[in-house]
């Protein structure tokens, strides 16, 4: 065989092997990437809630005063607003949060960008009372309140990691987020830093572009930001 035959020969292997690299990798990466998807989307079921010592001290929530903020967006901007809870207690052992719960007054969404007919108009929406789109967002005819009961309290000096199981529309995942918890005079104050949920984790699918491929650039973010602020007192 001559040297040119040989370079030939050498040249293929070489152009098949960087052939098979290239699509091994693709594959891999491919896997990957549908693998990290799913476990984006899949939500983490309830736990078990915690329990307070008998020694813990009750915290009732001042409802006038503590709320969730949210921010919703989609490609043409962005939305805000707050909602109230209807009731919640926390229990405190030694200025260390043990347990707690509240219920959110789904019939409270108040959305505080706008005004006039497009705030009716975006709050009935998100409320479900518009006939014919009670199932588009809370449908809070149906479920008037959602709620959040806490599962596990880790940190200290304040700064702490809260885990707990987020009901809304009767369906329950676990969430966990960052805060801040203060005890001015016989008073507490918690506040979240802002976190994110992915809503179709709780069946609100509508505008989603991970549930309807027809969408174009007319889809609503799946993830919802929330911050919350809990005041409370003995």
């Amino acid at each position: 065989m001559n040297a040119s035959h040989l370079f030939l020969q050498n040249n293929l292997k070489d152009t098949t092997m960087k052939k098979i690299i290239t699509t091994t990798a693709f594959a891999f990466l491919l896997v990957a990437s549908i693998s990290s998807c799913k476990e984006q989307k899949e939500a983490e079921g309830a736990k078990e809630v915690a329990q307070a010592e008998a020694i813990a001290s009750e915290y009732t929530v001042n409802t006038e005063k503590s709320t969730i903020n949210w921010i919703g967006a989609k490609p043409t901007g962005t939305h805000t607003g707050t909602i109230t809870l209807s009731e919640g207690s926390i229990s405190v052992v030694d200025k260390n949060v043990q347990a707690g719960s509240f219920t959110i007054d789904m019939n409270s969404i108040d959305a505080t960008d706008v005004e006039g007919k497009m705030k009716e108009n975006l709050e009935a929406h998100l409320k479900g009372t518009v006939e014919g789109k009670e199932g588009d967002f809370f449908n809070v005819n149906k479920y008037p309140t959602g709620a959040f009961k806490i599962t596990k309290v880790e940190g200290e000096n304040g700064k702490v990691m809260v885990s707990g199981n987020l009901t809304l529309l009767d369906k329950t995942n676990n969430v966990t987020f960052p805060a801040t918890v203060s005890f001015p005079e016989n008073t507490m104050f918690l506040k979240s830093e802002s976190f994110k949920i992915d809503r179709t984790q709780w069946g609100i699918n509508y505008g989603s572009k991970n549930i309807f491929d027809n969408l174009g650039d007319k889809f609503i973010n799946d993830e919802i930001e929330l911050t919350v602020e809990l005041h409370a007192a003995m």
